[in-house]
């Protein structure tokens, strides 16, 4: 299982839209398309940042580089 994190874009804390807790799990998520799989291209597809939320389990996926992830 991954570590707990804090995350933020700039100067705003993300917080879960469900509970409103503060604390994460991160792991990356691949957006495939079935045209890509189909064409065995699926490695090209474009990844976000999932943050899965510690207490309840709400994902949210950012695809935003400005993301920053903290230990928490």
């Amino acid at each position: 299982m991954s570590k707990p994190v804090r995350a933020a874009i700039g100067d705003k804390w993300i917080t879960c839209g469900f509970c409103r807790g503060g604390i994460f799990r991160s792991r990356e998520v691949k957006l495939n398309s079935s045209g890509m799989e189909f064409l065995g291209l699926g490695w090209a597809n474009e990844s976000v940042t999932a943050l899965i939320c510690w207490g309840c389990g709400q994902v949210q996926m950012f695809a935003n580089d400005d993301l920053e992830l903290y230990k928490a």
